[in-house]
């Protein structure tokens, strides 16, 4: 089995439309979260949202190709050009370009495509809808797309595991170069579904925080939270074997050790009591890697900001960790970037992975008034410096979906 790296970052959150700007907001524990514009939100419960800001897409595609497709499919294709140039690698040069795969996830896919979509028709029957409907709406056109603009001909999948997807997409895409199938694999998740029937669905769960205090209405682990905070944008990883890596000298910002996906079989929203699930999927997780828990210096949670993710995630991590989860820093980025949904995963393992190579923790912010509940070291407020060699991150999804991702120095 082929031992596999990171060697491409890409990124558009709502604290930057780069790695590079991404990652000085984290670590300046800045909030990327603000007033809902992208609709009239006078009748939603929810006022707030982490919004992609100032993207520029013209920097990535010409207006005929953006018009093909939805918001997170856009988002998906300009992080995975950001991540290809970042790993060096030129499609049909380097490697052959049947020898290029593409993994990539996501939750909802094109509800705003679809929202326009049904608008239309019911303006002017289906006379009147976009010739294109259909291909702006399905989940698969962020593999596709990238796949088209990229030229990557090898394997070609979309992971739609809820929250989880972006994560399995990259532990999928961690598997495909482990057999040999593939030379590259381009892997990620995306999501933009800051629409009336995205927030709106929330709403009516009861999921989604009503603080109107956009810089603290996302809070995990806090006493006083009330609901996660959705927020968009796009994560895209650049894999590909150590030894492949270290013949054309590239950087490497890590190596993926370990991976493991499991289901609850419990309830379509809720996680399983004490997080078993999630416990599975870190041990197997762990297992896969060949390291031991005395390994894991960093986890960077699933930190939703929900009553029951928060503390049975947090129970997870103790029974998965036994005496060293008190010793052990988390946090949950999602407290700056919101829910980023299909590509929350993504986005933490890169965060995971910069925190590997500077030594430095990104903060949950908002945490003033620690649940009892929750009483680990969830890094309040204020980012860290420490060495971690090896780091965990975590993916829980509606359905009962529980991924694990572990990350190390590559050595």
């Amino acid at each position: 089995m082929k031992r596999v790296v990171v060697t491409g970052m890409g990124a558009i959150t709502p604290l930057g439309n780069s790695v590079n700007e991404t990652w000085e907001a984290a670590k300046k524990g800045i909030s990327g979260i603000g007033k809902l514009t992208r609709f009239d939100c006078t009748d939603f419960s929810a006022k707030t949202a982490a919004e992609v800001k100032n993207f520029n897409l013209s920097d990535y595609m010409y207006v005929n190709e953006r018009h093909r497709m939805d918001r997170f499919t856009q988002y998906a294709v300009a992080s995975s050009i950001m991540a290809l140039r970042d790993s060096g690698i030129l499609p049909g040069e380097t490697y052959p370009q049947e020898r290029i795969g593409v993994s990539f996830g996501t939750a909802i896919g094109g509800i705003g495509s679809f929202e326009e979509t049904y608008k239309d028709l019911q303006a002017g029957g289906y006379q009147n809808l976009y010739p294109f409907s259909t291909t702006t709406v399905i989940s698969n056109m962020a593999s596709s797309q990238v796949s088209i603009a990229l030229g990557a001909k090898g394997v070609n999948s979309c992971t739609v595991l809820s929250c989880a997807s972006g994560s399995n997409a990259i532990g999928d895409a961690f598997r495909v170069i482990q057999r040999g199938e593939a030379d590259v694999m381009i892997a990620g998740g995306s999501e933009a579904s800051l629409t009336p029937l995205g927030i709106g669905a929330f709403c009516a769960m009861g999921a989604i925080s009503t603080n109107p205090d956009p810089k603290s209405g996302c809070r995990p682990f806090d006493q006083n939270r009330d609901g996660l905070v959705m927020g968009e944008g796009a994560g895209a990883l650049v894999l590909e074997s150590l030894e492949s890596a270290l013949s054309r000298n590239a950087t490497i910002y890590g190596e993926i050790a370990g991976y493991a996906s499991v289901s609850d079989a419990y309830h379509i929203t809720s996680p399983a009591p004490g997080g078993e699930g999630a416990v599975r999927a870190m041990e197997g997780a762990l297992h896969d890697s060949g390291l031991s828990k005395d390994d894991i210096s960093y986890i960077n949670a699933h930190g939703t900001s929900t009553t029951y993710n928060d503390k049975f995630e947090t129970q997870a991590i103790k029974s998965f960790l036994k005496e060293r989860a008190y010793q052990v820093p988390i946090s949950s980025t999602k407290s700056m970037t919101g829910h980023m949904m299909g590509a929350a995963g993504a986005i933490e393992a890169i965060f995971t992975l910069l925190t590997i190579n500077t030594g430095i923790i990104p903060p949950t912010i908002n945490l003033n008034t620690p649940d009892p509940e929750c009483d680990l070291d969830f890094v309040p407020n204020v980012a860290r410096k420490t060495s971690v060699r090896a780091a965990l991150s975590n993916a829980l999804g509606f359905g009962g979906h529980n991924t694990a991702l572990i990350f190390k120095k590559a050595e």
